[in-house]
């Protein structure tokens, strides 16, 4: 009789081939050595990310935020892979990488919670944790479902988690600070809210 033992983990050699041959429509993230699939935003969700790499551009010309299509490497927490809604870094900082990039040089992450399951174990819970562990200044989190902004700073790597949390209403103006340096009227966030 043979006895097979299933692999609890995957390697990131194995999800990074997996996750090539998916296709667009389908969006695939590798969180604690197992694949797990980002749903696809909604309109409102596209709107938020539009509406603060706009901010972003009106305040700092030297960032730019990347949408949803930068990937990058979190293995510190995680041992994978994380691709979050927007990525602030210097205009033209990721050329010539490829799908998954280092994290050194991210200034700030942003997530918009989805209408999910999922979100409150993903988004307030896992994200946070990965970003400060790879040492990212700011995590951005836009809580649809609260009503409110939640700006991380201060990371502290070797406990993955951010020492500081300012949580502002829809309607507030809020502060990133430095590196990003940016203040937000968060006010046209109420316009998202269903």
């Amino acid at each position: 009789m043979t006895v097979m033992t299933e692999r609890a983990h995957m390697l990131v050699e194995e999800f990074e081939e997996i996750a090539s041959t998916v296709p667009e429509t389908v969006t695939l993230e590798f969180i604690n050595g197992r694949i797990e699939e980002k749903y696809v935003p909604d309109g409102d969700h596209d709107e938020i990310i539009r509406w603060l790499q706009k901010r972003c551009m009106q305040h700092r010309p030297d960032l730019w935020l990347y949408a949803s299509e930068r990937g990058l490497k979190a293995e510190a927490y995680r041992k994978g892979r994380v691709r979050p809604d927007g990525v602030l870094a210097p205009d033209g900082h990721f050329s010539g990488h490829g799908e998954w990039s280092d994290p050194e040089g991210v200034l700030m992450t942003v997530e918009v919670t989805s209408h999910d399951g999922d979100t409150d174990r993903r988004d307030r819970v896992e994200k946070p944790a990965a970003y400060a562990a790879v040492g990212i200044p700011v995590y951005l989190l836009v809580d649809r479902d609260a009503c409110a902004v939640i700006v991380h700073t201060n990371p502290d790597p070797k406990s993955s988690c951010y020492l500081d949390i300012h949580r502002a209403p829809f309607g507030e103006q809020v502060v990133l600070p430095e590196p990003v340096g940016i203040t937000l009227d968060t006010d046209p966030l109420k316009n998202y809210v269903r």
